[in-house]
């Protein structure tokens, strides 16, 4: 205990003194700017008392006093912008002490174990991280006495300075039993300890200011006089931004090792086991955002129980991995969401955050952004994905002019079918080609980033020359949807939004024009496209001629299942079609699977 003791001391001194060399900075800059007013000061006091007369010194005297003067105003403007400049701020959910009285109780008792303040407030991000946030700057809203009551006079430090905001990451509340939580908080917490030091404090509030200078200087929109105002501010606040830099990282790792000295002393066993589950919570928390939330968000809908989805996620994964013996011991314990009051309303808040950073949804529900419930996402998301994308892809063979398919055993159908994609991406030879029938469509227009597919599409050099040509179309013809879609609205906030438990959201603080935030995945390839288009005709042309449903995989998303079995895979076929033209392998396995082609399919 007095080894720990002694490294929580030497990486807390350590901080302090890498703090105080970021204030030095600070106070070199300062000095910087006062230099020439003293030196103007002397010369000024110099004449009148007679020690310093002449012509030289006259001269002296008129050039460095306006000198002095623009340097000072120029300090001036620049300690103005950096003490006014709101601070970044991370996109979370507020979490007030009466949605969460024990959790509240938790973090303070964790706090009290480990003798230092508490946080200010709690609040949860759709991510599988935790830290403590600084949001004490007055743009942030106003102190947190006045939201949290007794947790404010809890988290203050008894020098006066504020505690920072524990912010926890979301999927740990609904994956993680209750001691497992206390044991991750834990290190997190214990940097409170460090942070409420004045130097530490002063030099964290220095550094955030620069930064939202920085931000400040580069936003666009302004003038011609203020962006050459912004931009002297925005150099002096760089340079800054270097001379500190390296202190301030040191400072960070000083203040994290000694954060986690002292959180060695409560629940360290139950710490290392905990932190298994972080990885573990982090690869469900991902495979479920790329795989299942994301076509949801794509058609306009947001699944409301991300976290609880997780939680279904990571046990289809341990028993795919023969794990969920271990795992059902664990799951019997009191899951840390059962430490908040009403975690379905938390959930939905965290999950509509999560569309907003992830995918750059609106901010709100409305009429094309609807929460969907894992129950209905089979019907309202996976049926309705496949139809709309059977739907564009029929839309774009009739632009090309494409034929209905004639089968020789049946009559022309007008009618969208399955026969008309698979006969028009078939390879004719050569001989049989008739240039007339299908005209080539003009290259497709550079789609923008988003749902679309990738400005320069390469790999469709590998496929037959209809594929190619249909991807193009299917590129543009996303491309026309993207750019017509409204842009998401800012979220609101009305006092009656119960998706915020607390009030002042700080996601109304950060800068939303560049959402997504965190995009999942690259644009989707035109080749990528055309596969999913051509995949999703195939479940629809099964859904209506051979009785198949469509169905929710909590690790591959949207599935097929064929007499109550999952369908499988049909990524080969398809590519057999797109790259070589050969409808071969996907005619058989559609004659294995029962589906007929030639018969008309139902779309939105």
């Amino acid at each position: 205990m007095s080894g720990s003791g002694t490294g929580t001391e030497a990486g807390a001194q350590a901080a302090r003194s890498r703090a105080v060399a970021v204030l030095r900075v600070r106070s070199q800059a300062l000095a910087v700017a006062v230099l020439p007013a003293a030196g103007a000061v002397i010369l000024l006091a110099g004449g009148p008392t007679g020690h310093l007369p002449g012509t030289l010194w006259d001269l002296a005297r008129w050039v460095l006093t306006p000198l002095a003067v623009l340097v000072l105003l120029a300090a001036a403007g620049v300690a103005l912008v950096v003490a006014r400049a709101r601070p970044a701020v991370s996109p979370t959910v507020p979490i007030a002490e009466a949605a969460a009285p024990e959790l509240y109780r938790l973090v303070r008792d964790l706090a009290d174990r480990l003798d230092v303040p508490a946080p200010s407030a709690i609040a949860l991000t759709p991510d599988c991280d935790s830290w403590l946030e600084d949001r004490t700057h007055p743009a942030h809203g106003p102190p947190p006495a006045e939201e949290h009551g007794v947790t404010a006079a809890a988290g203050r430090h008894p020098d006066g300075v504020a505690t920072p905001v524990l912010v926890i990451g979301s999927p740990f509340l609904w994956w993680m039993r209750v001691g497992e939580l206390r044991a991750v908080l834990a290190p997190v917490v214990a940097g409170t300890g460090p942070s409420a030091h004045p130097d530490i404090a002063a030099a964290r509030r220095f550094v955030r200011g620069l930064d939202a200078a920085v931000a400040v200087a580069s936003a666009p929109r302004r003038g011609p006089v203020f962006r050459a105002v912004l931009a002297g501010v925005g150099w002096a606040a760089r340079v800054l931004l270097r001379g500190c830099r390296g202190h301030a990282a040191e400072m960070e790792r000083s203040v994290a090792a000694a954060a986690a000295e002292r959180a060695q002393a409560v629940d360290y066993g139950l710490r290392i086991v905990a932190q298994e589950q972080v990885g573990l919570a982090y690869a469900g928390w991902d495979r479920l955002l790329t795989r299942v939330a994301l076509p949801a968000w794509r058609m306009g809908r947001w699944p409301s129980r991300l976290n609880a989805g997780v939680v279904s996620a990571l046990t289809e994964l341990s028993r795919r991995d023969r794990l969920a013996e271990g795992f059902a011991s664990r799951l019997g314990e009191r899951p840390a969401c059962d430490l908040l009051e009403e975690p379905g309303a938390v959930d939905e808040a965290a999950s509509l955050l999560a569309a907003r950073l992830f995918h750059g949804g609106p901010g709100e529900p409305g009429p094309n952004w609807s929460p969907v419930h894992w129950s209905d996402y089979p019907e309202e998301v996976v049926d309705r994905k496949w139809r709309t994308d059977a739907a564009r892809l029929h839309r774009v063979l009739d632009v090309l002019r494409v034929r209905p398919a004639a089968d020789g055993a049946a009559p022309v159908s007008d009618g969208p079918s399955l026969s008309r994609v698979l006969d028009h991406l078939t390879d004719p030879a050569p001989e049989d080609e008739d240039p007339a029938a299908e005209p080539v469509p003009p290259t497709a227009p550079t789609p923008p980033a988003g749902p679309g597919p990738a400005p320069e599409d390469e790999d469709l050099a590998d496929t037959t020359a209809r594929s190619a040509a249909l991807a193009a179309r299917l590129s543009a013809e996303l491309a026309r949807e993207a750019a017509a879609s409204p842009r998401p609205a800012a979220p609101s906030t009305a006092p009656g939004n119960t998706a915020a438990p607390a009030a002042h959201d700080p996601v109304a603080l950060w800068d939303d024009r560049a959402l997504p935030l965190f995009p999942l995945q690259p644009p989707r390839t035109a080749r990528e496209l055309l596969a999913d288009h051509i995949t999703a005709m195939v479940c629809c042309a099964a859904m209506d001629t051979a009785g198949a449903v469509p169905g929710l995989d909590w690790l591959d998303g949207p599935v097929l299942l064929v007499g109550g079995e999952r369908a499988a895979d049909l990524s080969p076929q398809v590519l057999a079609l797109i790259e070589d033209g050969d409808p071969a392998a996907l005619r058989l396995w559609l004659a294995r699977q029962g589906i007929r082609p030639e018969k008309p399919v139902r779309l939105v």
